[in-house]
């Protein structure tokens, strides 16, 4: 092989530069190593409700409010008020301290300020519910552990490059979407017509 110098403005270097799936793997490589240093510490349990938050999140956060969902009042409103990294973390920052209240045999629910993280903390109630049926205070042990930590990285996560204060979701937006493109089973083809011979 022969190396040679390349001048900056060599349009086979910009090319291999800004090759996009290039540049794809790594964003995603940033992307995950942005994530991991806050479940360094989880056990299993706190893994999957991890992520299994994180997906909620990704799904929550791309959705549009409907019509139907609010009166007409309160539609305007709620176009205007869409999720932020700030309401994530008011959100699981008040189911956090609700888990750590309970862990200790006091029941008591924190309630958010913001109307966007009300709703986001009503959407992850019945999800929560399901998962932590036959957990008990070990579930709730676990989900102020990962609340926490989800509320620590909303926090800090940087704001995207627009300035729209969604670095975080878009984060996770990338991650969950990453992820659920790598779980896919490719595509079996179609069975070839086999030939018997004697």
């Amino acid at each position: 092989m022969v190396e040679i110098s390349c001048p900056n403005d060599c349009p086979y270097l910009a090319s291999a530069r800004d090759h996009p799936p290039a540049r794809i793997v790594r964003q995603q490589e940033g992307d995950l190593a942005s994530i991991v240093p806050f479940m360094r510490d989880f056990n299993d349990r706190q893994s999957q409700l991890f992520f299994l938050l994180l997906t909620f999140l990704a799904r929550y956060s791309a959705k549009k409010p409907r019509y139907s969902e609010f009166s007409a009042s309160s539609y305007l409103s709620a176009e205007l008020e869409s999720l932020v990294d700030d309401d994530v973390a008011e959100a699981f920052g008040a189911l956090a301290a609700t888990y750590e209240t309970a862990s200790r045999g006091v029941l008591y629910e924190h309630r958010p300020q913001a109307p966007p993280a009300e709703r986001l903390l009503g959407a992850l109630k019945p999800l929560l519910a399901e998962a932590g049926k036959a957990g008990g205070s070990v579930f709730e042990r676990d989900a102020a552990v990962v609340m926490r930590k989800v509320e620590q990285a909303s926090r800090q996560v940087l704001p995207s490059a627009s300035g729209d204060r969604r670095g975080f979701l878009d984060l996770v937006g990338r991650v969950i979407r990453a992820q659920t493109d790598g779980d896919r089973a490719p595509e079996e083809p179609e069975a070839a017509p086999r030939l018997i011979v004697p």
